[in-house]
C-alpha cells in the first residue's frame, strides 16, 4: 500500500511540473508567424552574445516569449492568491477579489486612461488604488473588531469596497470620450497580454518576494484552518498572520490586474484542480495551485490569440473555459471540500 501511494504521489508531481512544461512547448510554437521551438536556442544565444536576431527570432524574444512568461506569472499569481484566500476564510468559493483588489485596479487603470496616461502610468495608477481598495477593507475591519478577529466582518468590509469602486468605475465609464476612451477602457478590462514587451518583465522582482513569502508562511493556513482559538493555543498570532497573507495575496492580485486587466476564473478553477490532485494540505496545495493557474491561464491566452484571426479578450475566454470546467470539478471534488 505505501508503496501505491508514493507511486500515485510521484505521478501527482510529474503532473504537475509536465503540464506547465507542455503548455510553454504549445505556446512557443502556436503563432501566426512561422517561429517556433526549434527557433528558441538560436534565438538566446544570439540575444546573450548581442548577435543580431533573424526574424524568427525576433518574433519569439520581441513578442511571444514575454507575453508567455508574463501570462504564467499571472495565472501563478491569481492561483496562489485564490487558494490562499480560500484557505484564509475557509470557502471555497473565495476568489482573489474578495477584498476588492480587483475593483480597485480596475478604477485605477480606467482612471488612468481617461486622463491620458501611458502604459507605465496605468499599471502604477491599477496597482496602487488595489492596494488602496484592501488597505480600506483592512482598516474598516480593524474600526469593526479592535479586539477580537472576525472573517465575516472583513469579506463584508470587502463587499463594500467593491462596490464603492465598481460605482466609481461606472463613473468613469460614464465621462470617457465614446469614439475613443470608452473602447479604451472596455477593452483594458477584459483583458489581454497583446501588449506585452520585455520591458513588462521586470515586474518579475515584485512578484517574486509576494510569492515567496506567501508561500513561507502557507503552513499558517493548516493552523488558522482549525479555528482562531485553537490557532492561539498553539501560539499563533491569528490577526498578523491573517493580514500578512491578506496583504501578500493582496500584492499579486494587484500587480496581475495591473500588467494584464481583470481576468477572472483563474484563481477560483486551478486551487480547486489542485486540490483534487494534491488534497487539502496547504504546504502542498498552494504550489500545486501555482503551477497549475500558470498552465491554464497560458493555454487559454494561446488559445486566444490562435483561434481567431481577431485576437479574444481573455476574461471572455476564462469564462468560457472555467464556468463548465468549475462545474464538474464540482461534481467529482463535492465529496472532498464542500
Amino acid at each position: 500500500m505505501d508503496w501505491m501511494r508514493r507511486r500515485r504521489a510521484a505521478g501527482k508531481i510529474l503532473l504537475l511540473a509536465v503540464l506547465p512544461a507542455m503548455a510553454f512547448l504549445l505556446a512557443v510554437s502556436v503563432g501566426r508567424y512561422p517561429a517556433g521551438i526549434a527557433h528558441l536556442p538560436g534565438a538566446l544565444h544570439t540575444l546573450l552574445t548581442g548577435g543580431e536576431l533573424d526574424p524568427a527570432q525576433l518574433t519569439l524574444v520581441r513578442l511571444r516569449l514575454p507575453r508567455i512568461i508574463l501570462a504564467m506569472l499571472v495565472g501563478g499569481a491569481l492561483a496562489l492568491s485564490g487558494a490562499a484566500y480560500q484557505g484564509l476564510f475557509q470557502n471555497p468559493v473565495v476568489s482573489p477579489d474578495l477584498l476588492g483588489a480587483s475593483s480597485g485596479a480596475s478604477f485605477g487603470a480606467s482612471l488612468a486612461i481617461l486622463l491620458g496616461a501611458g502604459s507605465l502610468g496605468v499599471q502604477a495608477a491599477s496597482f496602487c488604488a488595489g492596494v488602496l481598495a484592501v488597505a480600506l477593507a483592512a482598516g474598516m475591519d480593524r474600526l469593526l473588531s479592535r479586539r477580537s478577529v472576525s472573517a465575516v466582518h472583513l469579506i463584508l468590509c470587502g463587499m463594500l469596497v467593491s462596490s464603492l469602486f465598481n460605482a466609481l468605475l461606472s463613473f468613469v465609464k460614464f465621462a470617457a470620450d465614446p469614439e475613443t476612451k470608452l473602447p479604451a477602457i472596455t477593452f483594458w478590462l477584459m483583458g489581454s497580454f497583446s501588449g506585452a514587451s520585455l520591458a513588462d518583465l521586470r515586474i518579475f522582482w515584485l512578484f517574486l518576494p509576494a510569492c515567496a513569502l506567501l508561500l513561507m508562511v502557507r503552513w499558517r493556513l493548516n493552523i488558522l484552518a482549525m479555528g482562531d482559538e485553537e490557532a492561539r493555543m498553539l501560539g499563533v498570532n491569528v490577526r498578523a498572520s491573517r493580514y500578512l497573507i491578506i496583504a501578500c495575496a493582496t500584492l499579486l492580485t494587484s500587480l496581475s490586474v495591473s500588467v494584464s486587466g481583470n481576468i477572472g476564473w483563474v484563481g477560483l478553477v486551478a486551487p480547486h484542480f489542485a486540490r483534487m490532485l494534491v488534497g487539502a494540505d496547504y504546504g502542498k496545495l498552494l504550489p500545486a495551485s501555482m503551477a497549475l493557474g500558470g498552465a491554464f491561464l497560458l493555454l487559454v491566452d494561446t488559445a486566444a490569440r490562435a483561434l481567431l484571426t481577431v485576437e479574444l479578450p481573455l476574461s471572455v475566454l476564462t469564462a468560457v473555459i472555467g464556468a463548465p470546467f468549475f462545474f464538474l470539478l464540482l461534481l467529482r471534488g463535492k465529496r472532498r471540500f464542500l
